[in-house]
């Protein structure tokens, strides 16, 4: 699926340069310095669109570089064939190009705004009633900080203090809390952080897919373990396929993320982790990836918090893992039978530092006991 992806971002970028070079060389300043030669404006445009991705990956990264151009190309396809489309209304063409103004001024702002919905977090609230005799439960969850790519760790403190000013019950971070390059240093700040954290239940962390590394130990200089041993150092409770009583209402259920299966450590289903559990306590499951929904709902559980998806990252790709199946859902809150499943877009990004097709946010859980009216 990544070699896919990869590939046709590859694809996609060789076709975008040569289109928007050909675009570039319209421009009316491009024929005024270079005459009617197509092919030394076509060189003139190559040489622009170069700049722009290398300006762009230089302060972003190759991949948002491409990411950019895929967006022009297909931002001045669009403007083009509206051009044409006036033009032929109007009968007469245009004496400046103004689809290449347009294209370049839409693209900048539609990406500028993705930036900013990447890089600011928001907060987003969910109320849930349950029959169960519980009373209330108020819950903050965060997943996807993947700390050092929009905010390094004393950045993830700021974060850290809007979370507790919420006043949790419980706080819970849903995997890929840090990436495969992730600093030791800024990996240590971000638990420090956490440390500071005052509920009445604790924190509790899930692994991520990225969250053991993909590399040898050496890349980042640590691993799994020294993760767990820095987050519990600072009071954060780790769960591998454990359940957890929180007093004598709430079970909390934590898995390993199914990556585990891959790296040959298979994680525990959810019929064995839910086996002898008391129906009338109100179980929360955390489980990075939103991939095991039926078996989750067929097994009674109330709640189950997820992350893993970005939120689906780039319109209007944004619900592809949904549609091809990988993913169960994309974004945001759904039921299936007595079970709640919820989906956070996450509070940053991996590589791609853009999101259209959502927002980066943390997740308020406000979970009470119904009236019975």
């Amino acid at each position: 699926m990544w070699a896919l992806i990869f590939a046709s971002l590859i694809i996609g970028m060789i076709v975008g340069v040569i289109y928007l070079s050909s675009r570039f060389a319209k421009f009316f300043f491009l024929r005024k310095l270079l005459g009617k030669s197509r092919i030394l404006r076509f060189v003139a445009g190559l040489f622009i669109v170069g700049l722009l991705a290398l300006g762009i990956g230089a302060l972003l990264g190759v991949i948002n570089a491409a990411i950019a151009v895929l967006h022009l190309m297909a931002v001045w396809l669009l403007c083009d064939g509206v051009s044409r489309l006036t033009e032929w209304k109007r009968g007469r063409k245009f004496s400046k190009y103004y689809a290449g103004i347009f294209a370049l001024g839409i693209t900048a702002v539609y990406l500028a705004c993705g930036w900013y919905l990447a890089n600011h977090v928001w907060r987003t609230e969910y109320e849930l009633e349950t029959d169960k005799p519980v009373g209330t439960l108020r819950i903050v969850q965060f997943a996807d900080s993947h700390v050092g790519s929009t905010f390094d760790g004393e950045g993830f403190l700021k974060l850290v203090e809007a979370m507790q000013a919420e006043n949790p019950d419980l706080v819970v971070i849903t995997g890929d809390y840090v990436d495969d390059d992730t600093s030791r240093e800024d990996m240590v700040a971000a638990c420090r952080a956490l440390g500071t954290l005052k509920t009445t239940y604790g924190v509790y962390y899930v692994f991520g897919n990225h969250d053991k590394g993909y590399y040898a130990p050496e890349y980042r200089g640590y691993d799994g373990r020294d993760l767990i041993a820095e987050l519990e150092k600072n009071n954060v409770h780790v769960l591998q396929d454990q359940v957890v009583s929180l007093g004598e209402e709430f079970y909390l259920i934590g898995r390993k993320d199914r990556s585990e299966d891959q790296r040959g450590t298979p994680r525990a289903t959810m019929e064995e982790l839910t086996a002898g559990l008391d129906p009338d306590r109100y179980s929360i499951v955390l489980d990075h990836q939103p991939s095991d929904f039926d078996a989750q709902a067929a097994s009674g559980v109330d709640l189950v918090l997820c992350g893993h998806t970005h939120g689906g990252q780039l319109f209007p790709f944004h619900r592809m893992g949904q549609w091809t199946g990988i993913d169960d859902k994309s974004y945001g809150l759904e039921r299936r039978d007595a079970t709640s499943f919820i989906v956070t877009s996450g509070i940053s990004d991996w590589a791609i530092q853009f999101k259209t097709g959502c927002k980066s946010e943390y997740v308020v859980v406000d979970i009470s006991q119904a009236s019975g009216e």
